[in-house]
This record gives C-alpha cells, sequence and structure tokens, in this order.
C-alpha cells in the first residue's frame, strides 16, 4: 500500500485534520482516553531569543506551523491541552524556540478554567501535554528509543513518598510530555504504539520521499484509519504540489545552513589563530 509520508507538515496536517485519526493518534501515544477534541491550528513567526544569533541566522525567523487541541479525556481533570509539533529539521529543533511558543501557550486566556477549591473559585490553566515528532536525533543517548517519555511525579520531599494527588496549582505550572524520536523508529515494532509510529519511519520510502510503502495488515485494526486516511493523501493533488514546495524550501534551507555552518567555522578558526599569536607576542 503506498501512503503520503507524514514527515512533511502538508501531509500530518491532513492526517490530524480528521477528527477521529486524530482522536486514535493521541489516545495512543498520552495513553489517555479521549472523548472529545477540540482543534486549534495555528502558524506562528517563531524566533528565538539569543538576538545575536537571530541576526547571524535569519533563517531562523520562519513561520512553523504547529497543532494545538483541547482534549476531554476520561480522568479527574477532564482537559487537557496537547500540543503537537513535527519538526524534521534540525535547525528549528533549538528547546528556546520550543520553550518560547509552550510560554505562549500558558498565557492564553482561552486555555483557563475556572476551579472550586475549599469554597473559592481560582482560574487554573489546563493541564498541558506538549508532543514533539523529531526528525533529526536530539541526543546520541536516545538513539535507540522511538519514543521518550517525561512525565510529572509529586512526591513528600522529606519521605520521598509519591502523592497522589490532583491539584490545579501543579497542573498550571508543571507539565508532561512525549518526544517521537524518527531516526529510531528504523524496524522497532515492538509493540502496538510502536506499529503506528512506523508511519514515520523513513526506511520505508520508495523512489520518491514523498511516498512510501507499507503493509496494512502489520498494523493492528484499531490503526487502520490512520493507515487509509494517508493512503488518501496520496490522491490529493495540492498535497503532492506542497510536498515539492517544502522539498525546494529545504534543500535552499540546507545549502543556507551549510554555508552558515563553514563561514563560522572559518571565523572562529580565525579567531583562534589571532588569539595564538597575540599570546605568542606577549
Amino acid at each position: 500500500m503506498k501512503i503520503a509520508n507524514p514527515i512533511y507538515d502538508v501531509v500530518f496536517k491532513y492526517l490530524m485534520d480528521d477528527s477521529k485519526v486524530a482522536t486514535i493518534i493521541l489516545s495512543a501515544l498520552t495513553g489517555l482516553e479521549i472523548i472529545d477534541l477540540e482543534f486549534y491550528p495555528q502558524e506562528l513567526v517563531t524566533q528565538i531569543t539569543n538576538e545575536e544569533e537571530n541576526k547571524e541566522n535569519p533563517l531562523l525567523n520562519l513561520g512553523i506551523y504547529r497543532l494545538d487541541f483541547k482534549a476531554k479525556v476520561k480522568t479527574k481533570s477532564s482537559e487537557r491541552l496537547i500540543i503537537v509539533e513535527i519538526q524534521k529539521s534540525k535547525i528549528f529543533a533549538t528547546p528556546m524556540r520550543f520553550r518560547t511558543y509552550l510560554g505562549h501557550q500558558l498565557t492564553k486566556k482561552e486555555y483557563y478554567l475556572p476551579v472550586k477549591v475549599g469554597g473559592k473559585f481560582f482560574k487554573a490553566g489546563l493541564p498541558i501535554i506538549s508532543i514533539y515528532l523529531l526528525g533529526e536525533l536530539i541526543n546520541p543517548a536516545f538513539a535507540q528509543i522511538p519514543m521518550i517519555k517525561i512525565s510529572k511525579k509529586i512526591t513528600d520531599a522529606y519521605t520521598g513518598n509519591q502523592l497522589i494527588v490532583d491539584d490545579f496549582f501543579i497542573n498550571s505550572l508543571y507539565h508532561e510530555g512525549i518526544i517521537v524520536n524518527i531516526p529510531a523508529l528504523k524496524q522497532k515494532r515492538r509493540d502496538d504504539i510502536e506499529k503506528l509510529l512506523s508511519i514515520f519511519d523513513q526506511d520505508n520510502i520508495g523512489s520518491s520521499t514523498h511516498i512510501m510503502n507499507v503493509k496494512e495488515v502489520d498494523f493492528p485494526l484499531k490503526y487502520r484509519p490512520v493507515i487509509r486516511r494517508l493512503q488518501n493523501a496520496v490522491q490529493v493533488g495540492d498535497i503532492a504540489e506542497v510536498m515539492q514546495r517544502e522539498d525546494d524550501f529545504q534543500a535552499e534551507l540546507d545549502a543556507y545552513f551549510d554555508a552558515f555552518q563553514a563561514e563560522r567555522v572559518l571565523k572562529e578558526e580565525a579567531w583562534g589563530a589571532a588569539s595564538t599569536t597575540n599570546e605568542s607576542r606577549n
């Protein structure tokens, strides 16, 4: 079966635009039973907070498409804000950029809810789960780990005992996260979630990076709507056109980045040589 490659922004957006498919994927990744999704697409111009680095590399100020979901789940805290971003380029996989976007979400009024504690009402932020699908390895220690979960654990500092409590104050300030480490997906099919995530395994691409070859029977029945949605994406003409534009842009971006890095190395070598000369004169 031929499916569109979901590592492309336009394909991933098409995939997640289907509420049923998005619910399947987010439920699988978070382990939560999601009963309703409210979809908030956003496209923001991002900036790295280091102004000097920004001046040297203007390509760091580009529009990146993110997906925000307000999810109702079957838990005591019945709602979560789920932030999803797919990032295939190492150029943009900088912690400060993700942190800036997360900070923006923390301040949005629509992501606050009234809660009643001890007879008083407070405004509490929706608990956040951030999901990042990364096409580049961020740490060699994660080379064999397809999915990384960051959990929130509340403990008594003195006894070390875990406190099983659902607190609006803590939920508003601290959050959980998931990183899908796409390079580590190569032939990792140890459980149903890794079978689902194999749609991002770039070893499945054929003669074109736009198309992947998979077998529907390799996926559990509950995940097959995801595969069929990606199969449909192959037939959507606009998607193929936008994927080509992404390729063209990425090629220009890579060429610029390589030139930028080479220039930086030359500057550092020149600075090092000048420092050595000055030290020998002194």
